[in-house]
């Protein structure tokens, strides 16, 4: 990447960061963020629901590659960061609003598990309540002030990525079998 391309990268990733903090900052969408931040953190909750879903016998080699799909995107999510390195938000005017696990945050974990589970668990749930979901989790990143846009963005992207490689390979009728 060039440097003006960095550095339009990065003007936009403030500006819209600020935009949506001035936007939704006073709002009921705060807590709400901070709900799904819990939820998301390692990708415990997606795990806990993929684990819920196997276990009620119906689709449940589906559940499984699912909930494959969630971990390996988060653990590719935690690889990437260790690689690329780049810091958090630390914008004055756009302070945390909820303590994370490490100081890293390109891309976000947070967009890679959810996108992840929205591939593998929308064929069961419906894809539109995971597509929102989805949509919900990569503003709430932003809100809180823990991500740029940018890595919202390219967590989903990797995320969505890694859960369709996943999904696909172990529903295939030679893949794992549960």
């Amino acid at each position: 990447m060039t440097a003006t391309l960095v550095a339009a990268l990065t003007r936009a990733d403030h500006a819209l960061l600020r935009s949506t903090r001035r936007t939704l900052g006073g709002t009921p969408a705060v807590p709400a963020a901070r709900a799904l931040s819990f939820f998301g953190e390692h990708a415990l909750g997606w795990l806990a629901i993929g684990a819920a879903g196997a276990l009620s016998g119906r689709r449940r080699q589906e559940w499984l590659a699912g909930s494959a799909g969630v971990l390996a995107a988060h653990a590719s999510g935690v690889v990437v960061k260790r690689v690329v390195r780049r810091v958090r938000p630390a914008l004055e005017d756009v302070p945390s609003l909820v303590r994370t696990a490490g100081r890293l945050s390109f891309p976000s974990a947070h967009s890679c598990s959810t996108a992840a589970a929205a591939v593998g668990f929308g064929p069961m749930v419906g894809r539109p309540a995971m597509t929102s979901v989805t949509a919900l989790m990569l503003v709430s990143r932003v809100l809180l002030g823990v991500h740029y846009p940018s890595d919202v963005v390219s967590g989903a992207l990797l995320g969505a990525g890694v859960g369709s490689v996943v999904r696909r390979r172990l529903t295939r009728p030679e893949g794992w079998k549960a």
